[in-house]
């Protein structure tokens, strides 16, 4: 059967990474709000999903009401990802010279490659931006305690504006530092889950393709059967079950491309005004 386009799973932060950040620390509770975030975005996709949604896995893993452990791949899982990526990679060669039969997908693939491209620089654009923003923040830090450490030494009156400036860096490095965590949590991770989306529709199209190819080799199998009157039977069979599984996953495709592209004009538009909207209002 023909499956849309996949969720992918969130990046995962281990508990010790959180620990080691301190419970009481911005940068813990940047860290565990964007962590909510993505395994909300995540299930949300997942529950959404018209085959994943019904699978007996997910629903016991929303009902479950204990502990839950993870395991690592071992190293024949992890073997095998590989061994599927050069096959695919292989089987792109090969599918080069397929004719695309539909404008439509011609025009989703052209787009998507296009598309991709901006995301990506896009989204190395605002990790810069965001690194910037967390420099400036530890930059005041810096000044803050200078003008603290600075103020014992000198005498009252002086020591009382540097305190007070002290102070006013250390409510700066708390914007810079809000803005930041605002910025990647609602921009940088938002773009960097669209670009694995745009991945996971590439290999939509991709499969699409194969069914297309598929379908176009039965057809000249059927001719060379008819040609030679042997197996013609077993060949017209063939020919109707590729037939019927390209067109089920062209159906499929589209209505999950159409639906992908409606998601994700609602999904920057949320979180460019949750994002814009804090930083409106501490400017």
């Amino acid at each position: 059967d023909a499956l849309p386009i996949c969720p992918w799973r969130p990046r995962r932060f281990s508990c010790r990474s959180l620990v080691k950040l301190g419970s009481a620390s911005g940068e813990y509770l940047a860290v565990f709000k964007k962590t909510v975030s993505v395994h909300e975005v995540f299930l949300q996709r997942l529950s959404s999903h018209p085959v994943l949604s019904k699978d007996p896995n997910f629903q016991i893993f929303l009902e479950y009401d204990q502990d839950l452990t993870v395991r690592r791949k071992n190293t024949k899982e992890m073997f095998g990802g590989f061994f599927k990526s050069m096959v695919k990679s292989a089987d792109e060669v090969l599918l080069s010279g397929v004719k695309e039969v539909d404008e439509f997908f011609e025009q989703e693939k052209n787009f998507l490659v296009n598309y991709y491209n901006r995301i990506k620089d896009a989204s190395a654009k605002a990790d810069k931006m965001t690194r910037s923003h967390k420099n400036v923040a530890e930059d005041y830090i810096h000044t803050s305690a200078g003008m603290t450490s600075l103020s014992s030494e000198e005498t009252t009156v002086v020591r009382k504006y540097l305190l007070k400036l002290a102070e006013l860096f250390e409510k700066l490095r708390k914007v810079e530092g809000r803005v930041a965590s605002d910025e990647d949590l609602k921009l940088s991770e938002l773009l960097r889950y669209y670009m694995l989306s745009i991945e996971a529709a590439k290999d939509l199209l991709h499969r699409r393709t194969r069914a297309l190819a598929d379908y176009e080799n039965s057809n000249k199998a059927l001719d060379k059967a008819r040609l030679k009157s042997k197996d013609v039977k077993q060949a017209e069979l063939h020919q109707q079950d590729c037939c019927r599984k390209f067109e089920k996953l062209s159906e499929s495709a589209k209505q999950e491309l159409v639906g992908f592209k409606k998601r994700r004009v609602a999904a920057f538009r949320k979180n460019l005004i949750e994002m814009t909207g804090p930083e409106i209002g501490r400017a």
